[in-house]
Order: structure tokens, then C-alpha cells, then sequence
């Protein structure tokens, strides 16, 4: 979901064979199971490909603060105000997990940023979406960070070190951002009609764009072999496209709620819920930048930049100022 339109660099996947011999060796610790370092010999393809997923993935959790953010003065309870709160700073600290981890790649956060502000880089097309009604910050939680789990809970075992150890603690944090959301759906679905039907609304609002969190379909995703090939990448888009609505269908019975798709019906034979995809046309005009919210995102983030110039200016000029304190010590 956070390489949702990753171009790698590769020409397609090389077997052992037409490997030289230090690829072949990357390769075969790899496919060993092995962790690659940052000191490690590397492919520029894997270098390149880690810090486009990383760095979009940072670039998803400082944006996904966004829509949420908007909600925390509005929030109906104090208790509600101090747990989206909490998820916000808890965004904020996954994204300076992920930049730092980029950085082991040799790119600098502000070159990430500068990447996304011009448009270079992408973020999760899920947080193009308005969120309209605080039942959207249940189907956030619920729907967008259950779709996030499904991605990162793999990623634990992906093959770059410092990616895989900041998924482990960011897993941590995600469960909770789900079962959160998931209660204010519970508490909206068993509350008055009105409650139930808002609800609803964001169920089927929130339903299409939760399932194109995980990219196009792997007929479409012209990279994944190589990524996954690498362990960039652990499971194919319609994989955990599948799984997301294997679980999401019985919890939303659970609440009362139907997911809107008419032709939803599980199949004995697969042993799955047959689906409709979802709209893929629709999808690329987010990417594109003609998202509902495309344009307020990116104003957002970059009024942030050029307002906190001050400090990055601030905390370089400190850093300088103890390089030169050290130096004229030795």
C-alpha cells in the first residue's frame, strides 16, 4: 500500500544464474532469510526501490495525521479528544521511524520531503478522502488502519534490517489505532438511527478507497516480482486485498453494518468472499493528483515546511556550533 506506484528500476527478475557473483550472493542471503544491513553490498535497483517504499510510507503516516488532526477539537468526548490525540503523535513518531530508516539508504529526510512536495514521491492514496463525520474517524481506524496492518505485519520479516525492526514497533502502535476505530463504529452502529446510518455512510464511503490502499491488481503491478523477489515486498496486492475482505466482512456483520458491494457472497469452494474490484480508474485520477483532497493535503504539508524553516535552520546552526566546540576541544 505505501508503494502503490513504485517504479523499479530493474529489468525484470535475474535467476541465480545470469547473477553476477556478488548478486548471486545478496540473492542467496536473502533467500536464506537473512537481514541486509546498511553497510552491506547492495543492488542500486534494491537501494533505490527501499527508499521509494520507505520514503512513501514515511510520507503516508505524516499525512495520514491530517484527517485525523481535523478531528481532535471536534472529538465528542475528552476521553475521544485524548485518544486521537495520542494517535496523531503516534503517526508522527512512525514517520520519524520510517525517515530514519530511509536515511540508512544514504537520502536525507529533507530530500524525501522535497521529493513529495514536488510531487517526485507519493503518499497512500487513502488519505486523498475527506473525512465528513466523526463515524469517519471509526472507519479510519477500523478500515484504513486494519489495512495497514495487514501490509506492515508482513513487513516485519522484510528483508532490509532497519525497515523490518521499525515495522515491529509500528505493528505495536497500529492494533491499537484499529480497536479503536473499530469502537466507534460499535458505539455508532448500537447508538440511535441516526448514529447507525452515519455509520453506514462511512462504511461505504471509506470501503473502495480502504481496498485500493493495496495497490492495482497484480496484473497491473509490473514491479512486485522483483520487489517480492527481494523481500522488499512479502505478499502480492490482491493477496492481502483478499485477506483485508476476508476479515472485514465478518466484523462489519458483527456491527450490523453491509459492506457495499451487491455482489459480496463468500465461496465454499475458494474457501474465500468472492468481491468486486474496486474502481481502478478512479484510483489513477488519485494518484494523478485529482483527488477530492489532493490539493489540501499538499498545501497543508507544504505551509508546514516553509513554517518550520526556522527551526531545521535553528537546529543546524546548534549542530554547527557543537562541531566547531568539539573540534577546537581536540
Amino acid at each position: 500500500m505505501y508503494a502503490q506506484m513504485i517504479k523499479s528500476t530493474g529489468q525484470g527478475v535475474k535467476s541465480l544464474e545470469e547473477m553476477d557473483p556478488q548478486e548471486r550472493a545478496f540473492q542467496e542471503r536473502i533467500n536464506a532469510g537473512g537481514k541486509i544491513e546498511p553497510k552491506d553490498w547492495m543492488p542500486e535497483g534494491y537501494r533505490k526501490n527501499l527508499i521509494r517504499q520507505i520514503g512513501q510510507h514515511a510520507h503516508s503516516e505524516i499525512v495520514g495525521q491530517l484527517p485525523e488532526g481535523n478531528w481532535i477539537t471536534r472529538a465528542p468526548t475528552l476521553e475521544r479528544k485524548a485518544i486521537l490525540l495520542a494517535k496523531v503523535q503516534d503517526e508522527a513518531g512512525h514517520g520519524l521511524y520510517l525517515y530514519c530508516a530511509a536515511e540508512t539508504l544514504g537520502v536525507s529526510r529533507d530530500q524525501l520531503t522535497r521529493d513529495l512536495l514536488s510531487g517526485k514521491m507519493k503518499y497512500s492514496s487513502i488519505f486523498n478522502y475527506p473525512t465528513l463525520t466523526w463515524a469517519d474517524m471509526g472507519a479510519v481506524g477500523w478500515l484504513v488502519d486494519g489495512a495497514a496492518i495487514m501490509n506492515q505485519v508482513p513487513l516485519q520479516r522484510t528483508s532490509y534490517g532497519p525497515y523490518a525492526r521499525a515495522m515491529v514497533r509500528i505493528c505495536k502502535e497500529e492494533s491499537f489505532h484499529q480497536r479503536q476505530g473499530y469502537d466507534i463504529m460499535m458505539k455508532m452502529a448500537k447508538g440511535t438511527d441516526a448514529q447507525r446510518k452515519m455509520a453506514q455512510d462511512a462504511l461505504n464511503r471509506f470501503w473502495g478507497p480502504a481496498l485500493m490502499m493495496f495497490g492495482p491488481s497484480d496484473e497491473n503491478s509490473v514491479h512486485s516480482a522483483q520487489s517480492m523477489a527481494w523481500k522488499i515486498k512479502m505478499n502480492s496486492n490482491d493477496e492481502l486485498r483478499q485477506k483485508f475482505v476476508d476479515e472485514c466482512v465478518p466484523q462489519a456483520e458483527y456491527l450490523g453494518l453491509t459492506a457495499p458491494d451487491p455482489d459480496l457472497k463468500w465461496n465454499e469452494e475458494r474457501g474465500h468472499y468472492d468481491f468486486t474490484q474496486p474502481d481502478w480508474d478512479e484510483f489513477f485520477d488519485v494518484l494523478k493528483g485529482n483527488g477530492p483532497c489532493n490539493t489540501e493535503r499538499l498545501a497543508a504539508r507544504n505551509k508546514a515546511w516553509d513554517d518550520g524553516a526556522w527551526v531545521r535552520d535553528g537546529l543546524m546552526a546548534h549542530a554547527a556550533k557543537k562541531r566547531a566546540a568539539k573540534l577546537a576541544a581536540e
